[in-house]
């Protein structure tokens, strides 16, 4: 009985350090995209509503493991671009789980602010698709637009890929449990089909004996803007960037679980707490 009720106690005291360095994270923003069918490298035109929930856990004061759940969407029109007459547009639906490593150039211990970076890797799943002009709803990568699948050297591309997140933030302690900040991170893509554009078009015959008249209608849509225009030579250039990009501007607010205490709070707010200790001895960060 001696050994459970030592254990039992143990047990509690690891849950209350860990807990103390542990925080959840509440993301809201927009997300965009730049690729083919977008002029701008950075730009709120055409951006959407995008929300997540992560966990963070303090290593020192300075480093911390981030994880993150995040849904978003983007999308872009050649009626906004210069490339008109192309007349393609797309919209994705975005889901992203992230893990990655969290720099903070101060302590929130002792400071009441501090910028940050961080790099994650993370996995996500889009699946673009358009409306025809009857107003129909077509996913985009069945229709292998630009010959995916049948044309040697163009593998049909994966809707769910590895992505890198890079970017930077501030955040400011409001308390010794509640920071709120804003951050940017944009997604390194290792796909050039989050808009299903990218190299150049396929015959037109063929994809129409491949994938069907709706998948010749929606590769080139000039007509839709300009009656019988010609059709897109075989090989003729569709796309061009390199790799799709998509980022997120956020607010953030997360929450750090503690046991609780009386009078004690980060230095600047309630007399400082630096080096305290907790109710069960477990000793606050000091590095």
């Amino acid at each position: 009985m001696k050994n459970f009720t030592l254990l039992f106690f143990f047990f509690v005291f690891s849950i209350n350090c860990f807990s103390q360095k542990l925080s959840l994270d509440i993301y809201g923003g927009v997300t965009n995209y730049q690729g083919d069918l977008q002029d701008k490298q950075f730009t709120f035109s055409q951006s959407h509503l995008a929300g997540g929930l992560g966990l963070s856990y303090n290593i020192t004061d300075h480093f911390a493991i981030r994880s993150a759940f995040t849904l978003g969407k983007v999308s872009a029109d050649d009626k906004f671009t210069k490339n008109k007459i192309r007349n393609l547009n797309f919209t994705s639906g975005i889901s992203e789980f992230q893990l990655g490593l969290q720099y903070n150039l101060f302590s929130l211990e002792s400071m009441a602010f501090s910028p940050y970076l961080f790099v994650s890797a993370a996995v996500f799943h889009f699946n673009p698709y358009t409306f025809d002009g009857n107003g129909d709803k077509y996913y985009l990568q069945p229709l292998s637009t630009e010959g995916q699948g049948f044309i040697d050297g163009r593998q049909k591309y994966e809707l769910t890929q590895f992505a890198i997140p890079i970017g930077a933030g501030i955040k400011f302690a409001l308390s010794e449990n509640i920071n709120i900040g804003v951050e940017f991170g944009f997604r390194k893509l290792y796909t050039d089909y989050l808009d299903d554009v990218s190299t150049a078009y396929v015959d037109k015959n063929l994809l129409e004996l491949n994938r069907g008249p709706k998948a010749v209608e929606l590769a080139y849509r000039g007509g839709e803007i300009k009656p019988n225009p010609p059709y897109p030579k075989d090989g003729e250039t569709r796309g061009h960037s390199p790799k799709d990009w998509y980022y997120i501007t956020a607010f953030t607010l997360s929450y750090r679980f503690t046991e609780g205490s009386s009078g004690g709070g980060r230095n600047g707010f309630s007399g400082g707490n630096r080096g305290k200790r907790s109710n069960f001895g477990c000793p606050k960060n000091i590095m």
